[in-house]
Parts: C-alpha cells; structure tokens; sequence
C-alpha cells in the first residue's frame, strides 16, 4: 500500500517541489496550504506522515501540531524558514517528530521521511510480534497446533511438518489475521542472517498449503496478499 504523506506548506513553488519529488520517490502526496485545512484533512484521512511548515497564515504549524498530536501519533516533520532555536525546541515539545530548517535539500528531507515511517513500521512490528497468540496448543477447526510436542493434526490425522515448516505455520498461527511481509516472515522465522532470499518463504508456504488446505491451488487457511505477502485465516 501507497504510504500517504500530507505537505502543509503556504508558498506554491515550494509545494509544487515537495509533491514532485515525494511522489516521485513513490509517496501519495497530498497539499494543503492552511493550518484549518491541515487538521480537516489529517482527520478525514489520516496521513501516514506530515510535513508541517511553521509559517502558515492564521493558525501556524506549532499550533495544527499541538492540536493533532493530541489526536493522533501520525509522525510530523516541521519545516521553517528560520533557524531558531526556540521554534525548534517549542515545536519538539509539541510532539513533532523531526525538524528542518530552509532551505534543505531534498535528499535529506526525503531521508527524513523515510528514517520516520520506517521508525513508525519497527515500532508496529515490535507491537505485534510482542503480543502474538500465546498457547501450548493453536486450534482452528480440525487444524490443532501442538506447540510444546512440535505436532500438528488436520482432524485425527498427524501431519508430517518438516522443522522449518512447523516453525512457519507457527509464527502464522500466533499473528493470525495479520498482513505479513514477505521479509518480515523471513526474518523472524529464519533469521536476520539468513543468507537465502524470500524466495525461501514461497516454497515453504507452498510445502505448508499442500499439507493442510483442502485444496492447495485455492487456500483458505494461508492467503496471498498480492504485493505484501501473506496472512494465517485459521
């Protein structure tokens, strides 16, 4: 999925560039040129992160800030056209999660924004693989987990689940309905040293569907999310 970014910038050569360059870099970019607008739109459709000028006319961007971090945790950029020290603090009091002073290149704000919606991903990852399913035995209708004994049974049947693919079907059952990635399964089923590609996952998804879905050419248990990866249904 597209990650949204909302620019909040008065001056239209400046908006023009911003949405260029983040749109070329793969982002949906949105502008608005108001504080009123900014809060509007971030909740309507809360953006994935922000890019807030300091600078607006009526309500400035410490002031949108203040108000939206209250609301939510979407990651705020603040640009000013002034290196003070005062802006910058107030604005990281406020909750601003990163600071540029004009003029920047736009390497490095694209490296910003990049730094901050990968911190946001870590932060949802830890969340989630902290808090998965946690049990000695998974059970989803006729399929059961044994995690203690490392079997699994597809009714009174034992299926014969290599190590690795019971280490799979695991961490799938234990994050059931969670959209997974492709490098996040390889990671945390085989390992950040794992010389082999995601490939790998493919194959053992594949070994998986044959031995627990009724028919494998069409599962139900292990579904493909084109584009991201997969996710357990049970």
């Amino acid at each position: 999925m597209t990650q949204k970014v909302l620019v909040v910038e008065d001056e239209p050569t400046l908006q023009e560039t911003l949405k260029y360059n983040l749109d070329k870099a793969g982002y949906h970019t949105v502008v608005v040129g108001t504080g009123i607008d900014a809060l509007k739109t971030a909740r309507e459709d809360p953006p994935d992160l922000i890019l807030m000028d300091i600078m607006l006319p009526g309500m400035d961007g410490i002031e949108v800030t203040r108000i939206l971090r209250s609301e939510q945790s979407t990651p705020i950029i603040m640009l000013t056209a002034r290196d003070d020290e005062i802006d910058r603090v107030i604005g990281l009091e406020i909750g601003a999660d990163d600071y540029l002073t004009k003029p920047f290149s736009m390497r490095e704000l694209l490296a910003r924004v990049k730094a901050q919606l990968r911190r946001v991903m870590l932060v949802e990852r830890e969340l989630r693989i902290q808090e998965p399913q946690q049990a000695s035995q998974l059970e989803f209708g006729d399929l059961k987990l044994d995690i203690q004994r490392r079997e699994v049974y597809l009714g009174e049947r034992s299926v014969n689940l290599k190590p690795k693919e019971f280490d799979l079907l695991r961490y799938l059952a234990e994050h059931r309905g969670a959209a997974l990635s492709r490098d996040l399964i390889l990671e945390e089923v085989w390992g950040w040293d794992y010389a082999g590609g995601s490939r790998s996952v493919d194959v053992h998804i594949r070994w998986l569907r044959e031995k627990i879905e009724e028919d494998p050419a069409n599962p139900k248990r292990i579904v493909t999310l084109r584009g991201v990866g997969y996710r357990f249904e049970g």
